[in-house]
């Protein structure tokens, strides 16, 4: 495999003999055969990156390039943790320390996932309730008319006046139904 540099926006691994190369020169002009000359190679894993290359797209800011997943943090190969949790092709020798070293990672990048896991809920979470808030906005604008009736007759300065009377006690007996 190829290290990538920085500025690529490919996804995965360029493996020899695939991939395009764009092959920048910057020279200001050449007086003699010791001028410096500054060239940027850039390699592609496909044709996608190297048209968004050409159309001078940012990969900072086309949302499934590497570079964008790492600005916002989603990225997490850069991690050194991510290293010794890897597989190896050969045996190893056992080493406490290594050893130790390892499943700490683990450990580690274990509540990383599920700290971003839960961070991931909370955040759809809070949007779901700004959605349904405009929602309710939304419904509350359009039934303004049904609501502000009601609060008419629901005002104490329209209805009857209420009135208190005192009654004596013969003549709640008078009033109570009669039993057959």
């Amino acid at each position: 495999m190829v290290d990538l540099p920085a500025i690529e926006a490919a996804i995965v691994a360029i493996y020899p003999g695939h991939g395009i190369q764009f092959v920048r020169n910057d020279a200001k002009g050449f007086n003699n055969l010791f001028d410096i000359v500054s060239v940027q190679i850039f390699k592609f894993c496909r044709s996608k990156c190297h048209k968004n290359f050409k159309m001078k797209r940012n990969p900072r800011k086309v949302k499934w390039t590497k570079a964008y997943r790492s600005l916002l943090g989603k990225d997490v190969t850069q991690e050194s943790d991510l290293k010794l949790e890897r597989k190896r092709n050969r045996p190893e020798r056992y080493d406490r320390n290594l050893m130790r070293d390892i499943l700490d990672s683990i450990r580690h990048n274990d509540r990383v996932e599920s700290h971003k896991a839960e961070r991931h809920s909370l955040k759809k979470l809070e949007a779901n309730k700004h959605r349904r808030e405009k929602e309710k906005q939304k419904e509350l604008q359009q039934d303004i008319s049904l609501i502000s009736a009601l609060a008419l007759l629901l005002e104490p300065s329209l209805s009857p006046p209420k009135i208190n009377v005192k009654i004596s006690q013969a003549q709640l007996e008078e009033n109570l139904p009669m039993e057959e």
